[in-house]
């Protein structure tokens, strides 16, 4: 019998998720080259601030690098983007979409390791923010709730 229970297992979630938005000076394509490693208050309990800060480290190294080389491509690419009709962009959306992934799939290992045995699930969203909607990547922390183990099966 397995007494430890995964995030699947548990059935509602928490009313409202943490969000955590990017801190950084450099947003390109909605995504923040930094987040900010200072634990929320509603995780104070649930989450021990060492692990909180590895992870946000974690997210931060990856888009350290490879949003700052982005911004470059970017740069060059706007500088050809008359000439070339808008292809020399596609280097960087290609790479902004790269950097997502990464991100995605450094979320999915930290809550396969830590966070879904604590009732915690990480994951990287798309928000719209403003009057003309303007496209924030920010993570989610959604907390489930504790299961009910005085109800019968």
């Amino acid at each position: 019998m397995n007494l430890m229970m995964n995030f699947e297992d548990f059935d509602y979630l928490a009313a409202e998720p943490t969000v955590i938005r990017g801190t950084g000076n450099i947003v390109l394509f909605g995504l923040s080259n930094k987040f900010s490693p200072d634990l929320p208050g509603r995780l104070l309990s649930r989450v021990a601030p060492e692990e909180y800060k590895e992870t946000i480290e974690k997210v931060n190294y990856v888009l350290d690098r490879k949003v700052s080389r982005n911004f470059k491509w970017f740069l060059c690419g706007c500088v050809f983007v008359c000439c070339t009709c808008g292809v020399s962009l596609w280097p960087s959306i290609h790479m902004s979409k790269h950097t997502k992934l990464e991100l995605e799939r450094l979320l999915k290992w930290e809550n396969a390791r830590l966070y879904n045995k604590l009732g915690l699930k990480w994951s990287l969203s798309k928000q719209f923010n403003g009057s003309p909607p303007m496209v924030e990547y920010v993570i989610l922390i959604e907390i489930a709730k504790r299961p009910k183990i005085f109800w019968p099966d």
